[in-house]
């Protein structure tokens, strides 16, 4: 094995790879009091996010104004943090009903990666730069870094790269920025301490980057109209789970029965929102399709209007 004595100092200093003083003795605990444990660690990981509330915001506003533009947002990470910011992406489109290209999540070494670790993947910084170079990266989208340790040569790679087109570009790491080498717009260092396992970055690192990523995309689809009151009224019905909860969705807002919902539905199309103004204002779909155009996709902003 090829020493790497400054890559070993890095690692030294990281809190993610200290010893949590917490569960020095879990290996010699039994099964409620290693779960105490690990749920007593657990509850810091918020608190530690809600420090970063004021830039997971500003992120929030960045992204929401460049894909306003057309812009994507693009994740990049290895391991579990790579494997988080697939997810994240891959729930998008259901959720909120966007293009599957709108936001996208890549790790090192690709989609094998996701089931079976790629050794050396996340190693060069090249890596990502190419990432980067081979999606077309243009200075509308939004490239985010997704580190626990802060370091990956692969994540760093890809937001040098960004930065040189003109990128907004975002780094989420569990550990303080100060060991951080890479320049970024947005810096969301969140300092969880040592895991409960000493170096498992799946546990409390992987929580808070899991939280982070909830906000930024749940925050930026509520701010492009994709949610009515706290109910999402874009989700893709691709499933018979999905379609019955559009007709719940429709029968709680519109104060319609199970038929009249369906009805709704079938008219509009199977699009959740238009069935939902349909039933709402007792307006066409066209009609609908405009006014809701005319409020930049909001609902209630739509709605207001017609009371005035």
């Amino acid at each position: 094995m090829k020493e790497n004595p400054e890559l070993f100092s890095k690692l030294e200093n990281l809190l993610t790879e200290q010893r949590n003083p917490a569960s020095i003795n879990i290996d010699l605990a039994d099964s409620l009091t290693i779960v105490k444990i690990i749920n007593e660690e657990d509850k810091k990981v918020a608190c530690s996010v809600e420090k970063k509330l004021d830039v997971i915001a500003s992120a929030v506003d960045s992204i929401v104004e460049d894909l306003k533009e057309g812009g994507r947002l693009l994740y990049f990470g290895a391991g579990t943090s790579g494997r988080l910011g697939v997810l994240d992406a891959a729930e998008c489109p259901p959720t909120f009903g966007t293009d599957p290209d709108t936001v996208q999540g890549f790790i090192a070494g690709g989609k094998e990666a996701m089931f079976v670790a790629q050794e050396g993947a996340e190693d060069r910084e090249e890596f990502g730069e190419q990432e980067v170079a081979r999606l077309n990266v243009k200075p509308v989208d939004v490239v985010v870094g997704l580190a626990a340790s802060g370091r990956t040569p692969y994540v760093h790679g890809a937001l040098k790269q960004a930065a040189r087109i003109g990128c907004k570009t975002i780094m989420v790491t569990t550990v303080s920025s100060d060991q951080v080498e890479v320049e970024v717009d947005f810096m969301i260092d969140v300092p969880v301490g040592p895991e409960v396992i000493m170096g498992s970055t799946r546990m409390k690192s992987a929580t808070a980057q899991k939280m982070i990523l909830n906000m930024l995309t749940t925050g930026a689809m509520i701010r492009l109209g994709k949610v009515y009151e706290n109910v999402m009224v874009d989700l893709q019905l691709t499933n018979k789970k999905l379609e019955e909860r559009a007709k719940r969705i429709v029968m709680s807002l519109a104060d319609v029965n199970y038929q009249e919902a369906t009805e709704w539905l079938d008219k509009a199309g199977h699009h959740v929102k238009i069935a939902l103004m349909m039933a709402l204002t007792k307006k066409n779909k066209d009609e609908v399709g405009k006014l809701l155009k005319e409020h930049d996709g909001f609902i209630r902003r739509a709605l207001e209007n017609l009371d005035q």
